[in-house]
């Protein structure tokens, strides 16, 4: 069993950590043993999320009673659950935890859940697991190393800002708290750790503890069952009365969705370039994708955001520090920390089958104001030329009947030259489109005030902002620059130049281009527009030492051409520096896994093609995904 003090999103850290290092790109993860019996399905399902997270093409755990009792709290009917168990059991998927263990052809490893323990993962990447004891030396130590996923070369260690908010004095440093979220569609589905949440806020504000407003809370559950549970239970109240209000269900603060700090708030961040920090119950904390004005990130478990929003600073030792002094007297996490058994006892009071049919029930039936839309008549989508939210992409434009022959990719210029853990993030980010940035020029040029821009994953169906916010990302490091930040350098006149401007430049003079990357390019969320976007670009080629699984097949979905290095090879060890010309040899044809030349200026180095099955090359060789299924449906 998991320790009284533990959460299943402790577990998931645990689990992503174990994962990334041992490495499982392109692997099906499948749990065993004896722990998974007392694991809730909520449990499975906030692991099994996270394969992305831990490189995984899936987690999977077996189906077992618990499965079929979850289908019943949650309102299946009875005939159809005999129906599923049987067939479970016909077919030997259903978990036996009396027999013995399945035997497995790859790696295994092996966990006790009794030494899991509370446990963060940050402040840039989600597979860099920190427990919660040393928490705070971490985040110091993190400081002052070299700029790095564990370090920000800060030389101001013990900067301080005082600043007044709603006539209210305040004073910020490195690793003050700025948001706190619970928000994620899985750990915010999982009804032990909402709950446990709930009660450490009932219980804190019985204490007369409060949460400074300067710090940005929010509630975005993953289902409206949450809620009722939450107002079941009684807990609502202190969640509320705490700052944690419902903002609404679905991708929030993990995503970028977070909005705006107060004005006074940015402004004494930027004052000292604090270390500012955000604390979420979200999978991602990749750099620039929570808030512009957080440079650490962590993720956590509901009742630990709620623990670091009631401190104010991640930079705690919860075992000897207070939260708070009330009245003379220190009011410590442990004090308040709601026991396993009182969590557990309201889970099983206020879970009933009738609450998930009637939201369930309530979804289907639609709202006045989605019920009241007028939708077009017609098959064919109306394209609005005025629209800054959808317009008509131009992956299709250049569409010819026939596969065109396959063509030398000459004199390609280096766009961008990477080092490790480049994510979906730093490619496309989805947040907040900076009012200086080529996607917020556009977006005024067009009458669109800054206010207004919404986010890039709001505008998503528009091309125009998208190709404008690709590589955008604030924290983005490309080595042919000094300093961090969504620019690069255009070769031919030596100017640096935002990344879109420069890549527009090669376009209209017919450099193809290319990027140069280190291992696990592409990490993170499997998003289109991490792949459309560099096709827009003008981006023909990937050069990485390694990739993650998804990203690799949207790249050749849009007709970008993966290549890798060859083992124990990068662009250093090759002496790349990201200035050469490129030529990369197809000879008029490719296959699965080939190696491929590649001249770089006076240098030829060889790259092994990573289209890895007979379909991948079709797919490429019609120039994407998109095409090759016209051009199937057009034969036929």
């Amino acid at each position: 069993n998991l320790p009284d003090t533990a959460t299943a999103t402790d577990l998931v850290l645990t689990v992503t950590k174990m994962l990334r290092q041992r490495g499982v790109v392109g692997k099906f993860v499948e749990f065993f043993g004896h722990g998974c019996k007392v694991l809730s399905i909520a449990d499975r399902a906030t692991i099994a999320n996270m394969a992305p997270e831990y490189g995984a093409t899936m987690g999977y755990f077996p189906m077992d009673e618990q499965t079929i009792d979850y289908l019943r709290t949650t309102g299946r009917k009875e005939e159809n659950l005999a129906y599923i168990e049987q067939y479970l059991r016909t077919q030997g998927l259903f978990r036996n935890y009396d027999g013995p263990d399945p035997v497995f052809s790859g790696d295994v490893l092996e966990l006790d859940l009794a030494t899991v323990v509370p446990c963060m993962a940050g402040p840039k990447r989600p597979h860099d697991r920190v427990t919660v004891t040393e928490m705070k030396q971490d985040f110091l130590t993190a400081l002052s190393a070299p700029v790095g996923f564990k370090g920000y070369g800060i030389n101001n260690l013990d900067a301080v800002s005082n600043f007044s908010y709603k006539d209210q004095e305040y004073t910020l440093r490195h690793g003050s708290v700025v948001i706190a979220a619970i928000t994620s569609c899985t750990n915010t589905s999982n009804p032990d750790v909402m709950l446990a949440a709930g009660l450490l806020c009932k219980n804190a504000v019985e204490k007369g503890l409060t949460v400074q407003p300067i710090i940005k809370t929010s509630l975005s559950p993953g289902s409206g069952v949450v809620t009722k549970y939450l107002e079941l239970s009684g807990v609502l109240p202190s969640m509320e009365q705490l700052g944690f209000n419902l903002a609404g269900y679905g991708c929030m603060t993990c995503i970028g969705n977070s909005g705006e700090l107060a004005e006074e708030v940015i402004q004494a961040i930027e004052s000292q370039q604090f270390v500012a920090a955000s604390v979420l119950s979200g999978n991602r904390n990749f750099e620039g994708r929570v808030n512009p004005q957080t440079r650490a990130n962590y993720l956590a478990s509901p009742p630990l955001v709620v623990a670091y929003a009631l401190a104010g600073r991640v930079d705690i030792d919860f075992e000897t520090e207070p939260l708070a002094v009330v009245n003379g007297a220190p009011v410590f996490l442990r004090e308040i920390w709601p026991a396993r058994s009182e969590i557990q006892a309201i889970v099983n009071s206020v879970i009933k089958p009738d609450m998930f049919n009637e939201v369930y029930t309530r979804i289907s039936q639609g709202t006045d104001t989605w019920n009241s839309l007028e939708a077009p008549e017609g098959k064919l989508y109306s394209w609005k030329a005025e629209s800054t939210y959808i317009h008509n992409p131009p992956f299709f434009q250049e569409l010819t009947p026939n596969v065109p022959a396959l063509q030398d990719i000459n004199g390609a210029a280096c766009l961008l030259k990477f080092g490790d853990s480049i994510t979906t993030d730093h490619i496309s980010p989805a947040g907040n489109i900076a009012r200086n940035s080529p996607a917020g020029r556009y977006l005024q040029g067009r009458g669109i005030e800054p206010k207004e821009f919404n986010s890039y994953g709001a505008r998503r169906g528009n091309d125009e902002v998208m190709a404008r916010g690709t590589f955008a990302n604030i924290r983005l490091i490309n080595q042919l620059i000094e300093n961090p930040g969504p620019q690069t350098i255009h070769h031919p006149s030596q100017e640096v130049m935002d990344i879109f401007d420069a890549s527009q430049r090669y376009v209209e003079a017919g450099t193809p281009l290319i990027i140069l990357a280190g291992k696990e390019y592409g990490s993170g969320s499997s998003r289109d527009w991490a792949a459309k976007g560099p096709f827009l670009l003008g981006i023909k080629a990937v050069i990485a030492e390694s990739y993650e699984r998804i990203h690799r097949s949207n790249l050749i979905g849009m007709g970008v051409l993966p290549l890798q290095f060859l083992p124990g090879q990068n662009a250093d060890s090759l002496g790349l520096t990201g200035r050469e010309t490129f030529d990369i040899i197809l000879g008029g044809n490719v296959q699965v896994a080939q190696e491929l030349e590649v001249r770089c200026s006076d240098k030829t180095i060889k790259a092994k093609l990573r289209l890895d099955t007979d379909v991948e090359v079709e797919y490429f060789k019609n120039r994407g995904i998109l095409n090759y299924v016209i051009r199937k449906l057009a034969s036929n």
